[in-house]
């Protein structure tokens, strides 16, 4: 037996007894805890442990099987109300922490475990957007640091925050890291489907009930704004394969119809404007990037002559109320037009960023250290300065330069009409955040850079494909590798 061979063999083994010495340390020490929690009867801590202990070692085991656990926690998670930080009202809605929050950290940690035990499995794989997150990372942090020492930021929320930003990346990682041939691509894109369709069929459910629908376990005060970007961005990526079904045109395109609908219509109930801003360019992205321009156009045309006879009086009555609204204080004036107190906010807060970004132009105010304000650019200038957008604008241009390329490259139709969705709704996630915080928002982010980890690997599945490459660890190799040359 050659040496290496030998070494690599006492490694093997080595690795064996470790990963099995931890795994039964965890065990009794995790046994002893939820002694002790039902002891003093807090039964409720016991079982989250269990259950969180129980989604380490599926984890650990199978990362695959955990990231589909995640995909549904995405939106049928429920939430767990922190409460306000020391006192302050700026923190919005993102410091509401939700039940995928925890399950990702949970399968971060075992993920983390796992690349360290197995060092061949790798961290951190280098693709065309770790540069740019990178930059907006360190940007993020180092101007919270600098908020926090000035007296700016409450340490606790610029912590939460920045760990938010930094959750969803993770999200991206995780999916370079383990998706590695086209079966796993279309259970991913199939599971993020099927968890839109559950969702809208809930907010289908809500219509008879009256107001404005949102997704499920938001709380007492429900986040329609937030539901409506996510179904944007979710039916731009099944309009993208609606359009492009290669050889499985009835059936598959069927359900795939059946999905946009669903979710359109409860888009509509939404009453979320800056979501039906964000719809109008997902459709034009859609005829832009889409083959089937004739097809669109017919389908746009159509829908311009019935639409006044079928759009729900509600949505009609929301649309108007933005210019219909009775006069108030807050309200802002366009030459005759009078805006109604939300849209007028939004214009206020871009008016005012730009005044107050004067006072602090390179480094802002950091992370939650300005006040809370519903609108990205205004709020990323105020709170990073120059460098944080400069930061931003790099990550969203080098986003749309490696979706683009994406889609030049794309030879299979699955794969070209995901990655036209995918731009389509990252076209429209863009015009959403005019009025809202989209970029931060935990329900729109977890399936964006789920979906942006799958573009970006897009060739490699597809040479992968056609090379045939079946044995696992051949396919991991060649996988570390052309990641690496900047695939």
């Amino acid at each position: 037996m050659k040496p290496k061979n030998s070494l690599k063999i006492l490694n093997d083994i080595g690795q064996f007894y470790i990963t099995y010495l931890l795994f039964i340390t965890g065990i009794i020490c995790i046994s002893f805890l939820i002694a002790y929690l039902s002891a003093l009867e807090m039964h409720l801590y016991a079982i989250a442990i269990i259950l969180g202990f129980s989604v380490f070692i599926i984890s650990f085991v199978n990362t695959e099987a955990a990231l589909y656990i995640f995909i549904f926690s995405m939106l049928l998670g429920p939430e767990f109300i922190v409460g306000q930080i020391g006192g302050s009202a700026l923190l919005g809605r993102g410091i509401t922490l939700r039940f995928d929050d925890f399950l990702l950290v949970i399968i971060g940690f075992s993920w983390f475990a796992k690349s360290a035990i197995y060092k061949e499995l790798g961290l951190f794989l280098r693709t065309p957007l770790n540069l740019p997150i990178f930059f907006y990372t360190i940007s993020s942090l180092f101007v919270t640091c600098l908020g926090m020492i000035t007296g700016s930021v409450n340490p606790l929320s610029g912590f939460f925050y920045v760990l938010k930003y930094i959750e969803y990346f993770i999200v991206y990682f995780m999916v370079v890291n383990h998706l590695h041939s086209e079966v796993q691509l279309k259970r991913f894109v199939f599971c993020s489907l099927l968890t839109c369709l559950l969702v809208s069929l809930y907010g289908l459910y809500q219509i008879p009930l009256g107001g404005r629908i949102t997704a499920p376990f938001e709380g007492e005060i429900g986040e329609p704004n937030t539901f409506g970007g996510y179904l944007v961005f979710m039916m731009a990526v099944a309009s993208g394969l609606f359009l492009h079904p290669g050889k499985r045109k009835s059936s598959y395109q069927y359900m795939l119809g059946v999905v946009i609908f669903i979710s359109f219509i409860t888009l509509l109930f939404t009453l979320s404007r800056s979501s039906y801003l964000a719809f109008v360019f997902l459709y034009l992205s859609l005829i832009i990037f889409s083959e089937k321009k004739l097809f669109l156009l017919s389908l746009l045309f159509l829908a311009l002559i019935i639409s006044p006879f079928i759009t729900p009086l509600s949505v009609k009555e929301r649309v108007m109320f933005t210019f219909t609204q009775p006069k108030q204080s807050g309200q802002v004036e366009i030459g005759k037009l009078r805006l109604d107190t939300s849209a007028s906010a939004r214009i206020i807060d871009w008016t005012s960023a730009l005044s107050d970004f004067t006072r602090k132009p390179l480094f802002g105010y950091g992370v939650t250290g300005y006040g809370f304000m519903d609108a990205q650019i205004p709020r990323i200038l105020l709170e990073t300065g120059f460098l944080g957008l400069t930061a931003f604008l790099y990550l969203m241009y080098s986003i749309f330069k490696m979706a683009y390329q994406r889609l030049k490259e794309a030879t299979v139709p699955y794969n070209k009409g995901l990655v036209v969705g995918y731009l389509a709704g990252f076209i429209a996630l863009l015009f959403h955040a005019i009025g809202t915080n989209t970029f931060i928002i935990v329900r729109i982010m977890e399936p964006f850079w789920l979906f942006t980890g799958i573009v970006v690997m897009l060739p490699f599945l597809e040479e992968a494909k056609q090379t045939q490459m079946l044995p696992e660890i051949e396919m991991n190799g060649l996988k570390h590798k052309k990641v690496q040359e900047g695939f």
